[in-house]
């Protein structure tokens, strides 16, 4: 796999060394076991996959290219980067500017926006409007382009079966970057619903076998249809896509869901259960994937706690969260500084969007840890120091960095 030029504050050297010693060892990814890290009293059950991705460091390093060559001109994103205040709060400083925040809303306004400026595409994609918009200004949206390219194989998967008369169903988060993106790709060449979970797949169903007069489909899922969007014409055929950072696990139930009402509404068999449903199944990121598979091996493993690294808004950093709380007292944290003296520990509710304080046990010794797709290596290795600090292993952690790097 390609290797990027990521700036080293996001590096550590720590992380990689254990990173790279599981990946010799298993090359064909098929051992999810935890890397565990036993430091005196205090035992860290690490995920065997975690942080940035490929379509993050891909982001990270147009970025900063687009800084590095373009220093006497204003640089801008559309909006984060990615889901990490660390990463971002790094491009802020280096000069660069939002246009939008996360959920769309303008910050700087279009008309101050002009041909010799720099704008770069986050990785979660964007819409197509905004792409015209970019060129009618003169410029060319694909220059700094940080588009993941699991996310344009979602895209390119709804184009295809979108031509072949199927409507698109997202499974994602209607207000996310990302399902945004997607959507307006989408609907440019098919009709476009996106649904949020498994009770709006339940509600869509109801539609699909015309239980319910379609007048109520347009308040139901207002907001998450194209213009032109006829319940009665458009859900004959489906196809269900998703947003690449959802939890594997809900995409499937919700496309098998789906499969199974087509099947007995049009009386289908397996035969002829493609006249109806498109298999989509290959839209599913390979990063999403691999790190929910390593949090469901790690939380086989017995322990106090499980400590989640990642941003507040990180859609993929949510669901390690909402694997683990069903098993076992879990914190969300952004970085190490939510540890703080006594064992207080500040910590995200994501369900509720509050942050919290509450204690960490010192009993708690034996802790699981995993981090979403934007977080740094760097802000996981200084977590795991800041336990050892909390739990007085200062020399059991200078022992095991030695034993590693």
């Amino acid at each position: 796999m390609k290797s990027f030029d990521v700036p080293q504050q996001f590096r550590s050297s720590f992380i990689s060394a254990i990173k790279n010693k599981r990946k010799q060892a298993d090359k064909l990814k098929k051992d999810f076991t935890p890397t565990t890290l036993e430091l005196g009293d205090l035992s860290i059950s690490l995920a065997r996959h975690f942080g940035f991705c490929y379509g993050v460091e891909n982001a990270i390093e147009i970025a900063f290219k687009a800084v590095g060559e373009n220093p006497n001109k204003r640089i801008y994103l559309l909006s984060e980067m990615i889901h990490n205040p660390g990463v971002n709060a790094d491009l802020i400083q280096a000069g660069v500017e939002f246009i939008m925040d996360t959920k769309g809303k303008q910050l700087i306004p279009w008309d101050q926006i002009h041909a010799d400026d720099i704008v770069i595409i986050p990785a979660f994609g964007t819409t197509v409007e905004i792409e015209q918009l970019l060129k009618e200004k003169g410029i060319e949206p694909t220059r700094y382009e940080t588009t993941c390219p699991f996310v344009e194989k979602v895209w390119n998967r709804a184009e295809k079966i979108g031509l072949e008369g199927y409507t698109i169903v997202v499974h994602g988060k209607p207000q996310h970057e990302e399902t945004r993106a997607t959507f307006s790709h989408s609907k440019e060449h098919a009709p476009t619903l996106v649904i949020n979970d498994m009770n709006e797949a339940i509600t869509l169903a109801a539609y699909i076998k015309e239980e319910i007069d379609s007048a109520t489909f347009y308040e139901q899922f207002k907001g998450q249809y194209n213009t032109t969007f006829d319940p009665k014409r458009d859900l004959k055929r489906i196809g269900v896509v998703n947003q690449t950072t959802m939890l594997a696990s809900d995409t499937q139930a919700i496309a098998e869901y789906l499969k199974q009402v087509m099947k007995a509404h049009y009386q289908l068999d397996d035969q002829s259960i493609a006249n109806h449903f498109a298999d989509t199944r290959d839209t599913l990121c390979y990063a999403t994937n691999d790190n929910q598979s390593a949090v469901q091996a790690m939380l086989e493993t017995k322990a106090d706690a499980a400590i989640i690294i990642g941003g507040y808004n990180s859609s993929n950093t949510s669901h390690l969260v909402e694997l683990c709380e069903t098993k076992i007292p879990t914190y969300y944290i952004k970085d190490e500084l939510c540890l703080l003296d006594n064992f207080e520990i500040e910590h995200f509710n994501f369900h509720t969007k509050e942050l919290l304080h509450g204690t960490l046990a010192p009993t708690a010794k034996k802790i699981l840890i995993s981090a979403g797709a934007s977080c740094p290596d760097a802000v996981v290795e200084r977590v795991i120091e800041r336990l050892c600090q909390l739990h007085q292993e200062k020399q059991s952690w200078e022992a095991l960095k030695s034993n590693w790097i």
